[in-house]
């Protein structure tokens, strides 16, 4: 029972408006909502979405590269093959950091760095599992030249 009249046993009348609030579950709703819209950036973001690569991933990885490539001329490719794996990463985090709050009570508490190395586990697993696919040559490459993936061979 919350006593809103202020005596000590119970708090004063702010400690026990606070408490009503978390009991029932005040700013929930925006919490989710907030934890949806992270899990929507991060399913577009993320490897688990086939149409993302050329609306998202690719135009950011290129800038990626680009950015590298000032620093030096031939990081172009690595930089944007760094920068695409970079950005299924942040696709996995946000969408773990988003289910997290969609799905947990706002009592529990999650650890930035808990998701961040889970994010980094999973993408990276991700990413050994089509390096291993490609090895065994499940998935074929040969017809793959990287110089013509950008610019048509060009790197200025």
């Amino acid at each position: 029972m919350i006593n809103l009249k202020g005596n000590e046993e119970y708090g004063s009348d702010a400690e026990g408006t606070a408490k009503a609030a978390r009991l029932c579950g005040a700013g929930q709703g925006w919490r989710k909502i907030g934890g949806l819209i992270l899990v929507g950036i991060g399913f577009l973001l993320s490897p688990l979405c086939w149409w993302n690569d050329l609306i998202f991933n690719l135009p950011l990885a290129y800038g990626f590269g680009h950015l590298c490539s000032w620093i030096v001329p031939q990081w172009l490719i690595p930089g944007a093959i760094a920068g695409y794996w970079l950005s299924n990463l942040v696709g996995i985090v946000l969408m773990q950091a988003g289910t997290g709050r969609v799905l947990q009570s706002s009592s529990q508490t999650t650890s930035f760095k808990q998701t961040l190395w889970s994010g980094v586990l999973s993408s990276t697993a991700f990413t050994v599992v089509v390096v291993l696919l490609v090895h065994w040559q499940v998935l074929d490459l040969t017809s793959f030249d990287p110089s013509t993936l950008f610019l048509n061979g060009q790197n200025n």
